[in-house]
C-alpha cells in the first residue's frame, strides 16, 4: 500500500510561488500515475495536474496550465507541485493521489489521499 503526506503549503501573495510536495511510503510509488486535486471550502474537489508513471507525461486543466508544474523523482518516492503566479481563487486544500488510470481527471479514479496542505493566496 502506497500513503501519502503532503507538504509545503502556505500564505502567499498574489503572483507568488510554492512548491508543494506529497511524499509517499511504500515500494509501489513508481507504479502508479499521480495527481494533484484541491478543494476550496464548499466546493468539489478540482483535478490539477497529473504525471505518468515515469514522468514523461503530464497534463493539467486550462485553469492552471502554464503557472503549475507537476514533477517526480521515483528515487524519493515523491511527487511535487510548482505552483507560480498564484492567484486568489487558488486558495484550497490542495492533496497528491494516484492512480492506475493516467488520463482521468476523475477523483473517483484516484486513491491513497494524502490529508491535505492548505495553500492561501491573498490579494
Amino acid at each position: 500500500q502506497v500513503q501519502l503526506v503532503e507538504s509545503g503549503g502556505g500564505l502567499v501573495q498574489a503572483g507568488g510561488s510554492l512548491r508543494l510536495s506529497c511524499a509517499a511510503s511504500g515500494r509501489a510509488f513508481s507504479n502508479y500515475a499521480m495527481g494533484w486535486f484541491r478543494q476550496a471550502p464548499g466546493k468539489e474537489r478540482e483535478f490539477v495536474a497529473a504525471i505518468s508513471r515515469t514522468g514523461g507525461n503530464t497534463y493539467y486543466p486550462d485553469s492552471v496550465k502554464g503557472r503549475f508544474t507537476i514533477s517526480r523523482d521515483n528515487a524519493k518516492n515523491t511527487v511535487y507541485l510548482q505552483m507560480n503566479s498564484l492567484k486568489p481563487e487558488d486558495t484550497a486544500v490542495y492533496y497528491c493521489a494516484k492512480t492506475m488510470q493516467f488520463g482521468s481527471s476523475r477523483s473517483k479514479d484516484f486513491g491513497s489521499w494524502g490529508q491535505g496542505t492548505q495553500v492561501t493566496v491573498s490579494s
